[in-house]
């Protein structure tokens, strides 16, 4: 229960500061060009607010339905749908009285606080916590892989040297760029043989659902065991290293899962490093394969991990390429919804996948990394050409800007309905998806 406090309570966090800060930049710029803004409010408040207060002409509150927020500006059709307000003489401080363009920087508002947000984020952890990650030369066991692997001709201890024949310097990018760079094969190193293994295309849709299909080999020591854990009764500690099952070697994660599998509901001896010292223990395998021990996983206990420093000053370029790093990869995954052979559409989530992204523990570098790629995220999603959507209003005020002529009220009103409509069926499919995904 606790572990959904934190993730629920971290996910309300971080969506009320994207919340805020993007409501912000339609503030900013609509008081910028002297349009009034009748109210800014985090989430959404139908039938009763939970607090609000005026000052000037603006109305601030806090609503109790935290699926977004909104800022109201006079003179401009918007979710409120005020058909009163549009009905009477446009007033000078009225969004519609505005020029076209400060009409459009008012509306992309919005968009560019989220990647500033997004900028200051990154720039800030690459200042306080540097970069940190796995080169893959430094995977000195090889690989550990899963059926999909398998399927495609890896092997647990392949060393993998480049996709394409590109180099590859970042381990935990191998996955992202098979599935987003259209990687057509892998070469890898076998024994004293090197290999290239061709990539189906097929296998997307796979990754899509298993993104974790290739994983760094390591040595399997004990670092901790369940409750009534068989293995712990047999007499295996913590820190001890496996060497053999059945005096079968088993150095590894995937040879001691492999063997302990072979021998269910048979009795074994394990020898494991304890120390200096090789210890023999007798233990009964159950039907399941499992002895309920959990695995030290710790990579920088088995490999040197790459660190990168920023200085302060340092830290803003490098934000600057990560924040579009970022957003270059989220386009790169969003194109794949559209792709038949993915079926990218089915892993849709809502609320429950995203609060599921959040650590169990509260840790303010996965926090703020997090908030970071979702107010991308939110920047993109809000650029999408959709009524209702800050892209929808973009689409209407640059054709007004070519053609000449304004769309008239009623067109705008219909196209807001239709497009929260979209939004709506979008948001059930998507926290549909979530649903089903809890009863399977």
């Amino acid at each position: 229960m606790n572990e959904i406090l934190i993730k629920a309570f971290q996910l309300i966090l971080s969506l009320s500061i994207l919340v805020i800060v993007h409501e912000l930049g339609h503030f900013f710029f609509a008081r910028l060009f002297k349009t009034r803004v009748e109210k800014f409010y985090l989430f959404f408040n139908p039938w009763f607010t939970l607090f609000k207060k005026k000052i000037g002409k603006t109305e601030y509150g806090i609503g109790w339905l935290p699926l977004g927020g909104y800022v109201k500006i006079a003179g401009m059709i918007d979710e409120s749908f005020d058909k009163k307000q549009m009905e009477q003489s446009p007033k000078p401080y009225e969004f519609r009285s505005k020029k076209s363009w400060q009409r459009l920087l008012i509306i992309l508002g919005g968009i560019f606080f989220n990647i500033i947000l997004a900028f200051v984020i990154y720039s800030m952890v690459l200042f306080t916590w540097g970069e940190k990650y796995l080169p893959n030369n430094e995977v000195k066991y090889g690989i550990m892989t899963d059926s999909i692997g398998l399927s495609i001709g890896l092997k647990n201890g392949d060393y993998i040297v480049s996709l394409d024949n590109k180099p590859i310097d970042n381990f935990r990018k191998i996955v992202h760029d098979i599935l987003l760079d259209d990687v057509k094969t892998i070469k890898i190193k076998r024994n004293d043989s090197t290999l290239n293994i061709q990539i189906p295309s097929t296998v997307k849709s796979q990754l899509i659902k298993n993104p974790n299909f290739i994983e760094p080999r390591v040595p399997f020591i004990i670092d901790g065991f369940v409750k009534n854990s068989v293995g712990e009764k047999a007499g295996l500690k913590k820190g001890d290293k496996f060497i053999s099952v059945n005096n079968e070697k088993t150095y590894f994660f995937d040879e001691v899962r492999l063997s302990l599998n072979k021998f269910k509901n048979d009795s074994v001896f394990i020898k494991v490093l304890r120390g200096k010292d090789t210890v023999s223990v007798a233990v009964r395998v159950p039907e399941d394969g499992k002895l309920g021990i959990y695995p030290l996983l710790d990579l920088e206990k088995f490999f040197k991990l790459k660190e990168i420093k920023y200085g302060f000053f340092e830290s803003f370029p490098a934000g600057v390429v990560k924040t579009f790093s970022m957003l270059q990869s989220y386009v790169k995954q969003f194109k794949l919804l559209f792709s038949p052979e993915t079926k990218a559409y089915e892993s849709i989530g809502g609320f429950i996948t995203i609060g599921n992204i959040f650590p169990a523990q509260w840790d303010w570098l996965s926090f703020w990394s997090m908030t970071a790629f979702l107010s991308i995220i939110l920047a993109f999603m809000n650029f999408l050409p959709i009524p209702a959507l800050d892209g929808g209003f973009v689409l209407f005020i640059l054709f007004e800007i070519i053609t000449g002529k304004k769309p008239s009220d009623k067109f705008l009103e219909r196209s807001q309905i239709v497009g929260f409509a979209i939004l709506l069926a979008l948001l059930v499919y998507a926290n549909g998806n979530d649903i089903i995904k809890l009863f399977r």
